[in-house]
């Protein structure tokens, strides 16, 4: 299979049945599975999961494949330079049919310490959110190890962790260290950077698909926590047809596009690949002489040679992201 020029890439989504996933994401949103659907991994470089491309004339291509064809021209200069032929975000839409476990994830160094990897700095905006849904985010009083290692011993480490409500559309900002977990009801998208390491503090005392019990990383988290309260829920401008900044960090930058009319974008100051991530509505992506659709649940790859698009719409709402 030879390669061709590129174009707006879509990938086959990567599933992932999970004890806490649900039917959300095959009713709501399209995708195949069973009852039990956690995770649709939409575009992926982590080892084992690699994304494939399912439209146009590359399609059957894996990610990877396309990086060290393509380079520069898929991630952009600055992204290429700095990360190689990794691709270095993972992109997922979650159900939450039961609350996941509470967890939190390591900074990029300790990640390279202990596992050789990047770290795993997160954000989430909420598609759908049943009636009392909730996130869990950090503490809910002043909080160090020995107090937290005191809660953890005597099995009450609930009594301590900070719950808060969610409704479609809130958004929030996961910095590594940060002790978290999706509650039951919640549909989201996550961007993340490409780690899959989760140190799992409390599992509800359920077993896992397998019916075993799941691990708990218990000792590993406690260097790992920040003990601080997090500033996770971020705030923003709900207006129409333009790009809202949600967050800018190190690792990604995120707009979201609320949009009821053409909107044309200019990408030529970005240097880097652009991804979109469809959390409502749909719409016709337009790039040079190519076009693509994108409907809610959908994510579409914009490779970093194209400098300007147009999203054709009347009533979508899209994620921007790329490498700032």
């Amino acid at each position: 299979m030879s390669f061709s020029a590129l174009y707006p890439l879509k990938f086959k989504p990567i599933l992932k049945e999970k004890v806490w996933g649900g039917s959300k994401l095959k009713t709501l949103y399209n995708k195949e599975g069973g009852e039990t659907l956690g995770e649709s991994w939409e575009l992926s470089g982590v080892t084992g999961n690699i994304s494939e491309v399912n439209n146009g004339k590359l399609k059957g291509k894996k990610l990877n494949e396309l990086i060290e064809h393509y380079t520069a021209d898929l991630l952009g200069n600055k992204v290429y330079k700095a990360y190689g032929t990794n691709f270095p975000l993972l992109f997922k839409f979650i159900d939450a049919k039961q609350d996941l476990s509470v967890q939190l994830h390591p900074n990029d160094t300790l990640a390279k310490e202990r596992h050789n990897s990047f770290g795993k700095t997160e954000m989430w905006y909420i598609m759908n959110a049943e009636e009392n849904s909730r996130l869990i985010l950090g503490f809910n009083r002043e909080m160090d190890q020995s107090t937290y290692e005191e809660y953890l011993q005597n099995n009450n480490i609930m009594e301590i962790l900070h719950s808060e409500n969610v409704k479609k559309g809130d958004s929030f900002f996961i910095a590594p260290g940060t002790v978290h977990a999706i509650g039951a009801g919640v549909v989201l998208a996550e961007i993340q950077q490409t780690s899959d390491i989760t140190y799992r503090i409390y599992d509800w005392d359920r077993p896992g698909t397998d019916g075993n019990m799941r691990e708990l990383h218990t000792q590993e988290a406690i260097a790992a926590i920040d003990y601080n309260q997090p500033d996770a829920k971020l705030a923003y401008q709900h207006i129409t047809n333009e790009a809202v900044l949600l967050k800018k960090s190190a690792y990604f930058e995120t707009n979201r596009l609320s949009l009821t009319k053409q909107f044309k974008r200019d990408l030529s100051i970005i240097d880097s690949f652009v991804v979109y991530m469809c959390v409502a509505g749909n719409g016709t992506i337009e790039v040079d002489d190519f076009s693509e659709t994108i409907s809610t649940g959908e994510t579409v790859l914009i490779p970093a040679n194209f400098k300007e698009l147009t999203i054709k719409t009347q009533n979508a709402t899209v994620l921007e992201v790329y490498i700032p």
